[in-house]
């Protein structure tokens, strides 16, 4: 890919992962760039971090190969802005100017590697390999959580108040007691359940249960 001054609206071409560089040195772009595209991989490339925020956020796995010193914001400061806008595109520092305490930072805000320049081919492409995979699991994982999220959303608020008492542990007959129930009609809203979920066992439905936890906490 050839730099370019002004950014855009990356959109990825099928699952093509995408690699975003934000670097103020031109060479350094360049240099990586090459080294990226060289291993099939699309890249977009920015000189400062206000390019990269008018840019979309991709709809494909990613990763942010990110400068530490930058020109206006820093690379810490992007880091923020970024998770402010609840994008959590895994972020790679790669800075010529590292030391332990940066490091610490990096990390500790979520970062998933910090790399000093020169760095080795190698080991950047480690890096980027290693964080789209983490990035695709985030995106599979998020779909899966929609569509539990969407068939949940299908059920009566009877069969809400079933889901909720047969997944805690109880049995039919004491599920039928606390809502007033007979315990015929308790089977019956639990079949609809079932079906509706797309569960093929309570286990089945115990899983969807506590990833929808996950989504209220």
């Amino acid at each position: 890919m050839t730099e370019r001054a002004e950014p855009s609206s990356p959109q990825g071409e099928g699952d093509q992962p995408i690699v975003f560089i934000v670097d103020d040195d031109a060479s350094m772009r360049r240099a990586l760039t090459n080294l990226f595209e060289s291993v099939g991989l699309k890249v977009e490339a920015f000189g400062s971090a206000p390019q990269l925020l008018q840019a979309k956020p991709p709809e494909v796995p990613s990763c942010l190969v990110l400068d530490i010193r930058l020109p206006g914001a820093s690379g810490f400061e992007l880091q923020t802005d970024l998770a402010k806008a609840n994008i959590h595109t895994p972020i790679i520092f790669l800075t010529g100017h590292g030391d332990i305490p940066m490091t610490v930072r990096a990390m500790k805000s979520g970062a998933i590697d910090f790399l000093t320049k020169p760095v080795r081919d190698q080991d950047i492409l480690d890096a980027v390999q290693a964080a789209i995979e983490r990035d695709r699991k985030r995106r599979d994982f998020n779909k899966t959580i929609s569509s539990v999220r969407s068939r949940f959303e299908s059920l009566t608020s009877r069969e809400r108040d079933v889901l909720s008492l047969v997944t805690s542990g109880l049995m039919n007959k004491q599920v039928a007691a606390q809502l007033g129930l007979a315990e015929i009609t308790v089977k019956i809203y639990r079949g609809q359940i079932m079906r509706k979920m797309g569960a093929k066992s309570l286990a089945d439905l115990v899983r969807m249960s506590e990833a929808l936890g996950i989504l209220t906490q």
